[in-house]
């Protein structure tokens, strides 16, 4: 399948499968070319701030209304949403292993598995971090997200994503944003998948300020990619589930809901190559905060603390002299769940593996494992590329809450804490 996307992040796209689909002039005539329908699809109040307004304007065979309605509970499996008191475990420090592939046959939907929450989904405020497994594509079967924002991060395996609004495949070291409403289906490309998504219950992710830095690193907007129209045509029994008010339901369509021949606007999934962003940190001394490796925020009503930041930790050059390079130690009012995509992690050579996941929340401890410590308190300070890695982390003004599932998990690393015990009492008083 050849796909075709558009470059830039929060442009005003427009894109028609069909010529003259898309009306000229006014969004919602009297009558809609090719006797479509105009629906509008918002992502923000009608009254936001113009910089922050988000709606798409879609043409589409059938209208929305159509797509079901009468909805019963469906079986949510393992996906929660905040506030998820289901559990309780002491406060400290959490990993887990990958989460294996099994042989039954899951769907994406079927396969997400919640680690922790944070806020309260109804509020719209907070976070869900999850981890999915799939081994089967949907076929006739839809989802739909009205409690929160979805971001993807493929670990093992690529997905294609067939929403209403275009196609978009990812793999891994790629990550895939569906805006909060829009309705898709996901195919497995090569076989069975792994990875990991995290529901944002706030307001749409953004790019970051730069500040200081100025116009250029970071993530630069040209490289964020979102799909074609392409429209779906096709009648016959299916099923939409709809994630909503905490829960997962479900109805049964007559047709397939992809079928938006063309639309315009700002509200739209994209896709993201992390590989593309531009890092920058210390050239001569010191370690600056991590706040510098951040992808996309969504902003909370405080300033500079996010409802989400997405951060990653991607392959770089550490030149900075006289310096302890690692993540240092320390305690942070931010929670902190993080993945790992590919590669070591050099805060944690052994035990943090691809696929798994870890959880420092508010206030807790940590930083380098002993192991990382040494080697990197007394290894010669020349530069250094990390090379081949890929880490990421969620990070929120919430505490997260962890799942009954993710609790009693046998990928749960009860001995995690001890990484930090052989940790050493280096002081003296008499010497400098």
């Amino acid at each position: 399948m050849t796909l075709t996307y558009m470059s830039g992040f929060g442009n005003d796209f427009e894109t028609e499968s069909l010529p003259g689909a898309l009306p000229v002039g006014r969004n919602s005539p009297q009558k809609c070319p090719y006797g479509l329908y105009a629906e509008q699809l918002s992502g923000s109040p009608f009254t936001a701030p113009r910089d922050s307004n988000q709606r798409t304007w879609a043409y589409r065979i059938r209208p929305s209304v159509l797509h079901g309605g009468r909805f019963v509970k469906a079986d949510q499996g393992l996906w929660r949403t905040a506030p998820c008191a289901e559990y309780e475990l002491p406060p400290g420090q959490l990993r887990w292993g990958p989460t294996p592939i099994p042989d039954e046959k899951l769907t994406l939907v079927q396969g997400i598995r919640t680690m922790t929450t944070a806020g309260d989904a109804g509020a719209q405020g907070g976070l869900g971090a999850h981890v999915y497994v799939a081994t089967a594509s949907m076929v006739d079967e839809y989802i739909c997200n009205a409690d929160g924002e979805m971001i993807f991060l493929p670990q093992e395996g690529a997905l294609r994503f067939v929403t209403e609004l275009g196609v978009i495949e990812a793999a891994p070291g790629e990550i895939v944003v569906i805006p909060r409403g829009v309705k898709m289906r996901v195919e497995l490309v090569d076989g069975p998948a792994r990875g990991y998504m995290g529901e944002n219950y706030g307001g749409a992710f953004r790019l970051p300020e730069r500040g200081p830095i100025g116009a250029n690193c970071l993530a630069n907007s040209r490289d964020f990619l979102t799909p074609v129209a392409r429209y779906e045509d096709r009648e016959g029994p299916a099923t939409l589930y709809m994630r909503a008010q905490g829960a997962l339901w479900k109805t049964q369509l007559s047709a397939s809901p992809l079928d938006v021949v063309a639309w315009h606007g700002n509200y739209a999934p994209y896709k993201y190559d992390l590989r593309r962003f531009s890092p920058v940190g210390a050239i001569l001394f010191d370690h600056p905060d991590p706040s510098i490796f951040t992808v996309l925020t969504a902003p909370s009503d405080t300033p500079g603390m996010a409802n989400i930041d997405f951060v990653i930790f991607p392959e770089r050059w550490l030149p900075a002299e006289n310096t302890f390079r690692p993540p240092w130690y320390h305690v942070n009012i931010m929670s902190e769940f993080m993945g790992l995509l590919y590669g070591q992690y050099d805060a944690k050579p052994h035990g943090f593996k691809p696929g798994g996941c870890s959880l420092h929340n508010s206030m807790l401890p940590h930083g380098p494992d002993m192991e990382a410590f040494e080697h990197a308190s007394n290894v010669k300070l020349e530069p250094v590329k990390l090379s081949n890695t890929m880490a990421f982390m969620f990070e929120s003004r919430y505490a997260q809450r962890v799942t009954e599932y993710a609790a009693t998990s046998p990928i749960l690393q009860a001995d995690y804490p001890d990484c930090w015990s052989g940790l050493k009492k280096h002081f003296d008083p008499n010497r400098p």
